[in-house]
């Protein structure tokens, strides 16, 4: 077996620095400007020493619609949400970020990554609905990078074949639970096994060079 193959770096170093984690938001609609953001998950993901990848922890909150941000009606049939549940035990985006970014400024820390990038299922989607909550809650110093992302859309389309996240699951072989489908926790949870599964998949057949990795690093252009 190659040497690369043999000794993966750590996560630290598997991203270019960057810490995968991975994203789900519920919304009430599609533009991130106008309409409400009402749940928001995170999933965390480490390596062992072999390089392969796998979840750990998991951190969510349901999110109370900011005044004047929009329900659409047919969103809200998608995903089901009832905001006026009491069950739903809503924080405002405020909390519901920094809730998260505790979390993931955390893992940064232990594990020595210099930033997260969200990772994600039509990635650019979840990142315009974090950015734009930024915006209006005015959080200073993200802990996501500002417009980069993995989108595991692509990986998936790539290693199974498939776009649409439910058939990009069951292609890698895990188990999928309609009745859960469009809860921001579930989707989130079930991304982050697609994404590990797809990223192990590379390292199993592929492997990752570490000589490759640090060779073309430029510490000059950090985008």
């Amino acid at each position: 077996m190659a040497d690369h193959l043999q000794s993966p770096p750590p996560i630290s170093m598997r991203f270019r620095g960057f810490l995968p984690v991975v994203i789900d938001v519920e919304t009430g609609g599609v533009n991130p400007k106008t309409d409400a953001l009402l749940e928001i998950a995170a999933v965390l993901v480490d390596m062992d020493e072999s390089g392969k990848l796998s979840t750990t922890e998991s951190v969510s909150a349901h999110v109370e619609p900011e005044k004047g941000l929009l329900l659409n009606p047919e969103s809200m049939r998608i995903n089901g949400i009832k905001v006026d549940n009491p069950f739903r035990f809503a924080i405002s985006e405020k909390e519901a970020l920094k809730k998260i970014f505790t979390v993931v400024r955390q893992v940064l820390k232990e594990k020595g990554c210099t930033r997260a990038i969200l990772v994600g299922h039509n990635a650019h989607f979840d990142l315009g609905f974090l950015n734009a909550a930024i915006e209006r809650t005015g959080i200073k110093n993200s802990p996501f990078h500002p417009f980069s992302v993995i989108d595991t859309v692509s990986l998936a389309g790539l290693a199974y074949g498939q776009t649409v996240l439910a058939r990009s699951i069951m292609a890698a072989g895990i188990e999928w639970d309609h009745s859960k489908a469009h809860s921001a926790l579930y989707d989130t949870e079930k991304t982050a096994e697609l994404f590990c599964n797809i990223v192990n998949l590379w390292q199993e057949k592929i492997g990752f060079n570490i000589e490759l990795f640090q060779a073309h690093d430029d510490p000059i252009d950090a985008r």
